[in-house]
């Protein structure tokens, strides 16, 4: 499986952030995005999952499911955690479950917040969680369903240092069986078998 990116444009409010950009990842690689704010690093990743079209170029995998769209492949966890806040957290996982169409939801409900350190706030609503549970929950679901690739906006977000162990964890299980990761970050993230794509931004006006 190979994620093949050829000649990327992308644009913002009628601003160009990055042309010409070209880069191959495979299963079993993270590749970890970085540059200033407003380089273009957020307009990648929703590229890749399908929810903005390149201004160019094109972006296509090779050996997935033939069968489903490279969106339909991708875990996609942005800036905002989609947690229902009248919802317990077990509650909110099952509904994860249910709209990414997992046959065995009760199978990976536990193992899943287990995993995340929320096993013990399973009948907690959500409106009462912190900001990092809150992050935790939200990238909890990438275990609730099993998807080659996984999109990660600035996932340590809120996580505290024990946390961010909990995204690694996870994340290097998923490359060590043939995943493929995509994350923005700002900070050091420690995945294994990583490589760094630069992204310089717009050129600023002399």
């Amino acid at each position: 499986m190979k994620l093949v990116a050829d000649r990327l444009a992308g644009a913002r409010g009628g601003r160009t952030l990055f042309s010409g950009l070209s880069f191959a990842i495979e299963g079993g690689e993270a590749l970890l995005l970085k540059g200033p704010n407003g380089a273009g690093k957020t307009t990648l990743i929703r590229m890749i999952v399908g929810l903005l079209a390149p201004a160019a170029g094109r972006i296509g995998l090779e050996g997935g499911d033939a069968e489903l769209g490279l969106g339909e492949q991708c875990h996609y966890v942005g800036h905002l955690n989609a947690v229902k806040s009248s919802l317990t957290v077990e509650e909110n996982a099952a509904f994860w479950c249910r709209f990414l169409g997992t046959p065995d939801a009760g199978d990976r409900i536990e193992p899943a917040l287990a995993s995340f350190g929320l096993a013990e706030l399973r009948d907690m609503p959500a409106a009462y969680l912190s900001a990092g549970q809150k992050r935790r929950l939200s990238l909890a679901r990438v275990l609730l369903a099993k998807r080659p690739i996984w999109l990660l906006d600035e996932p340590t977000v809120s996580l505290d240092r024990a946390a961010q162990g909990m995204l690694g964890v996870a994340v290097n299980e998923h490359v060590a069986a043939g995943g493929l990761v995509v994350a923005a970050t700002h900070v050091p993230l420690g995945f294994a078998g990583s490589r760094d794509l630069e992204l310089a931004g717009p050129a600023r006006p002399q």
